[in-house]
This record gives C-alpha cells, sequence and structure tokens, in this order.
C-alpha cells in the first residue's frame, strides 16, 4: 500500500478514487491532481511509479490542507463559533443539530441514544 500525506491508500482501486482515501480530497480534486501530475485516472495505484507517488505527494502538500491541517482547521472554526456565543456555537455546545434540522423525531446521530423519561403510576398501582 502506497504512503501519501501520511494515509494508506488501497492498492487495487483506481487511483483517482483511492486519493479519495485522503481527507479534504474528493473526486473533482482528485482529478484535479491527476490531470496535473500527467497521470491517467484509470490506472491502479499498484502500477504508479515512485516518480509518480511523489509528484502526487508533493501537489497535494502545496497547494491543499489535508488530514492533520483540516483536523485541526474544522476545530478551532467549531471552537471559535463556540467562543462568540453565535445561534451555531450553542447548538454545537448542546450537542444538537446545527444547519436547521427538525429535532422532535430526528437528529438520534447527534442526541445519541434514546433517555427513558420515567411515566407516572396509575392509581390502581398505588393501592
Amino acid at each position: 500500500m502506497p504512503r501519501l500525506v501520511g494515509v494508506d491508500i488501497p492498492n487495487e482501486k483506481i487511483v483517482e478514487i483511492s486519493l479519495t482515501y485522503i481527507l479534504g480530497i474528493g473526486r473533482y480534486r482528485s482529478k484535479e491532481i491527476l490531470r496535473e501530475a500527467g497521470i491517467e485516472g484509470t490506472v491502479r495505484t499498484r502500477d504508479l511509479s515512485e516518480d509518480d507517488l511523489s509528484r502526487i505527494s508533493n501537489i497535494i502538500e502545496e497547494r491543499y490542507e489535508t488530514e492533520g491541517q483540516l483536523r485541526r482547521a474544522i476545530t478551532q472554526n467549531i471552537s471559535r463559533l463556540k467562543d462568540i456565543g453565535c445561534y451555531r456555537g450553542l447548538r454545537h455546545r448542546k450537542g444538537l443539530p446545527c444547519r436547521g434540522q427538525r429535532t422532535k423525531t430526528n437528529s438520534r446521530t447527534r442526541k445519541g441514544p434514546r433517555k427513558v423519561v420515567a411515566t407516572k403510576k396509575s392509581v390502581k398501582a398505588l393501592r
């Protein structure tokens, strides 16, 4: 498995797809990088030479924010929103969706598993 920007990319896949395993690189950027490096997108990753891999990694490091840098930037943006106390920051703080989704029925991913609320006991059960 070749290693680019600290990520092992799969050998058996097409280069265009295997580059998307790097955080911050999608299909469009992958095509852009390969076009600039002069590599055909349909080649398998295992067929790339060391020269090709070094050209790809140089382009990625020079032009794009990926992996650790990108994660750090995202974390800093979220903490900035929390610090200034804006609506999105408050939603992040509370662990609720911050892009306008409904929360009455959905948003279990953000809210976590359902919390059971104790019901009132009936009059017959008290006797």
